[in-house]
């Protein structure tokens, strides 16, 4: 599904370069949910912006479903960024003069392909999100978590082949961040999403069925969750943070 091999992105300041991504390879299968997750500095933020094409590459190639999308044009890639990504983003970016429903059908609306099977879709995220009580609400009016499972609901509206996710649970207690974390989860089993996640929190990264370590711009380790149960794998997680930071220190 997604393919990003030997990536490199700098920032140039003045006439010095200071490299952010130094090589990383890594890939997300179809239906797989996959966490990033790193210290402040290593490269999570832009990778994840370099897959969505907000910020161009300076070497190595980013494949979703076969295509690579370094080579698009910036329509073509508006419309892979409309249809093929969904977004979901720490501060939610959810439209206050809208509700809840029209929040969702956004994507639809912005690309011309509102229909009664879209509606149908809409009803059918609210009712597997939990949210149908409050889909005629507005922001103002519903919890972060539900402003969040908002967010997710509209994410999938376009059937997109691949989830971006930039710490989704970052402004939330951690009783809602329990239920988007769940909602990830039923996207995944219910709707076949696939799903890439930048977090800190390895309490989230924990539902993963893998996570990515980055450090210095590069991949560190790749921890599988196979037949773990949820504890013993953030246990792991914490054990591999740790000794990451370990390694670190002079």
């Amino acid at each position: 599904m997604l393919a990003v091999n030997d990536l490199q992105k700098s920032y140039r300041v003045g006439k010095t370069s200071f490299p952010v991504l130094k090589g990383v390879s890594l890939t997300v299968d179809t239906g797989e949910f996959v966490a990033v997750m790193g210290p402040s500095g290593s490269g999570k933020t832009t990778l994840l912006n370099c897959i969505s094409c907000y910020l161009p590459a300076d070497g190595g190639s980013i494949l979703l479903d076969g295509r690579d999308l370094a080579g698009l044009r910036e329509e073509e890639l508006a419309a892979v960024r409309n249809r093929q990504l969904g977004f979901v983003f720490q501060d939610f970016l959810l439209l206050d003069g809208l509700t809840v429903m029209e929040n969702i059908l956004l994507p639809a609306i912005i690309g011309g392909a509102m229909s009664q099977t879209v509606q149908a879709r809409a009803e059918q995220l609210c009712q597997v999100f939990g949210i149908g009580a409050i889909q005629n609400k507005y922001p103002a009016e519903i919890s972060g978590g539900e402003k969040q499972r908002t967010a997710v609901a509209r994410a999938l509206i376009n059937h997109p082949l691949l989830i971006l996710a930039d710490e989704p649970t970052g402004n939330l207690d951690s009783r809602s961040s329990r239920a988007v974390i769940r909602s990830f989860e039923q996207a995944k089993q219910m709707l076949g999403a696939t799903i890439f996640m930048v977090t800190h929190d390895s309490f989230a990264a924990s539902f993963c069925d893998r996570v990515i370590l980055l450090r210095d711009g590069v991949v560190w380790r790749t921890l599988e969750k196979g037949g773990m149960d949820r504890s013993a794998f953030q246990d792991q997680l914490l054990e591999a943070i740790g000794e990451m930071s370990r390694e670190e220190e002079p």
